[in-house]
């Protein structure tokens, strides 16, 4: 059999290359031949047309909407989260197989192919799960410009101090900017890192809103959702108006896409009728409905986290400390990431405490992992010590994915081990107020946090805590009997004592 398959993942890098990894080993191991296409964030390679049409049966593992899916019309899907494909890989070949069985090839001309009685039709996603891969589809796009942007603010501070952007009606890197550019001044070089840093965080809102609308209506949605995202900016509804934008917009174009119109304006519904429609109601709708009352939310959330302190300020370290360990690249852990980034935006010190809190829990997993594999390497295969070792790396490098393939063959021990460490290592970064502007980088970036020794102790601490819990749990799992095998030796004993 013949596979052909699409693997992509919100960010496009860790995930979306395991995936096909997964995917490739379980279709050699089952003697099929397999061609993946993944849609990463360094691009991909299309499947040949001589690829698509020797193929048997198409798989999709991802979290955002597959690019070009027409083109798979005439083959039978199975379609899957990308984690699934990590985990699972054999029971998506052994899918892949019963689809194949199940399916009838329509007739030259047909517009879809038939499903035989008696058999059951594969089941679409969800209504949750296509609101999550629209959503992921938008952050996905957000996040190139967040760790451009965020990674040139932190370094206009770093060159021209915190001074360069104090609250004023001119801050100090518009003044540089605009009075002419000094190559021979440290600051003037911070002034112009921060420019542009802030320039690419302008498109934060209108590229999540674009990108959601895109991934529900496809192109003609996208001038509707940037321009309802860029109204967001404009009332100040921020994140959570460009989100209502984004799947405002979408909604509409999807909509107005099932309307009949003369065949003389089919032509130019998609390039004219429906952008000029749907970006005048979207337009409406974000200035004079949603706009202010979401923008009086995105204040009230902004002053509840620089009010933050004491146990407050703990207690959420905890929470996102808990949600960056849960999945590891996940809905749950991109929920908290997606949260702390949004708050960046706002320079509040709040929102900077958030940020460190979340990058240092998000460390913690490939860390405490790579950890483990040193202190008891008999505990662990020699795939898993030598992910082990690649794991530093990616922990030191805010890359929690290092942790997956451990969580994936031991998930009862491993994840509730690195989510007691990152909910450690979320609260000490709060209680010791270490602040952060970028959202990336891991080590990389400590010198240009707040407080980065505080910081590298949440890490340390927590990374600790759990290692020790991994390794105890473990450590108890492989001292505690089989019920087999102790049913196996009480059989055996009784036989010699017969036989004697």
């Amino acid at each position: 059999m013949k596979i052909v398959a699409v693997t992509a993942c919100p960010t496009g890098i860790a995930h979306t290359y395991m995936a096909a990894e997964a995917l490739e080993a379980a279709a050699e191991e089952a003697g099929h031949e397999i061609v993946v296409e993944t849609q990463g964030s360094a691009g991909s390679t299309p499947l040949t047309a001589e690829q698509l049409a020797e193929a048997d049966v198409a798989i999709f593992a991802a979290d955002v909407e597959v690019r070009d899916k027409d083109r798979f019309g005439h083959l039978p899907q199975v379609s899957v989260g990308v984690k699934k494909a990590i985990s699972g890989g054999d029971l998506l070949v052994a899918q892949a197989e019963e689809a194949v069985k199940n399916h009838v090839p329509a007739p030259a001309g047909a517009p879809a192919a038939a499903t035989p009685a008696g058999a059951k039709a594969p089941a679409g996603p969800g209504a949750a799960s296509k609101v999550r891969a629209w959503l992921m589809t938008g952050v996905s796009h957000v996040i190139p410009f967040v760790a451009a942007g965020g990674l040139l603010i932190a370094l206009g501070f770093a060159l021209g101090g915190y001074q360069i952007n104090l609250p004023d009606d001119s801050p100090l890197y518009e003044q540089i900017l605009d009075g002419g550019f000094s190559a021979g001044s440290i600051t003037a070089w911070g002034a112009l890192a921060f420019g542009i840093g802030s320039a690419a965080f302008n498109f934060l809102v209108p590229v999540l809103a674009g990108y959601i609308a895109y991934a529900m209506a496809d192109r003609p949605a996208l001038v509707p959702g940037f321009v309802g995202g860029a109204i967001a900016v404009t009332t100040g509804a921020g994140f959570l108006g460009g989100l209502v934008a984004g799947f405002a917009a979408g909604g509409l174009v999807m909509w107005i896409k099932t309307w009949r119109v003369p065949r003389a304006l089919a032509g130019i519904m998609p390039v004219l009728v429906i952008p000029l429609i749907s970006t005048a109601v979207v337009g409406l709708l974000m200035y004079v409905v949603v706009g202010r009352p979401i923008a009086l939310i995105t204040e009230g959330l902004t002053n509840w986290l620089n009010g933050l302190s004491g146990t407050n300020a703990v207690l959420l370290g905890v929470l996102l400390g808990l949600m960056m360990c849960f999945d590891m690249g996940g809905p749950v852990n991109k929920a908290s990431y997606t949260f702390a980034v949004a708050g960046l935006s706002t320079g509040s010190s709040g929102a900077l405490t958030i940020m460190a809190a979340v990058m240092a829990a998000g460390m913690v997993p490939p860390l405490a992992m790579a950890l483990a594999t040193v202190v008891r390497r008999s505990l662990f295969s020699e795939v898993e010590r030598e992910n082990g070792r690649a794991a530093w790396l990616l922990g030191a490098s805010f890359i929690s994915e290092g942790a997956i393939p451990f969580a994936a063959a031991d998930p009862f021990r491993v994840i509730p081990s690195i989510m007691a460490g990152g909910a450690v290592t979320g609260a000490l970064s709060m209680a010791f107020g270490a602040t952060l502007r970028a959202p990336h980088g891991g080590i990389f970036v400590v010198p240009l946090m707040g407080n980065p020794f505080g910081f590298l102790v949440a890490v340390v601490a927590g990374t600790l805590v759990a290692t020790a819990l991994v390794v105890a749990l473990k450590t108890f799992a492989r001292r505690r009997p089989a019920p087999e095998a102790a049913a196996t030796t009480e059989t055996v004993t009784e036989r010699e004592s017969v036989t004697a």
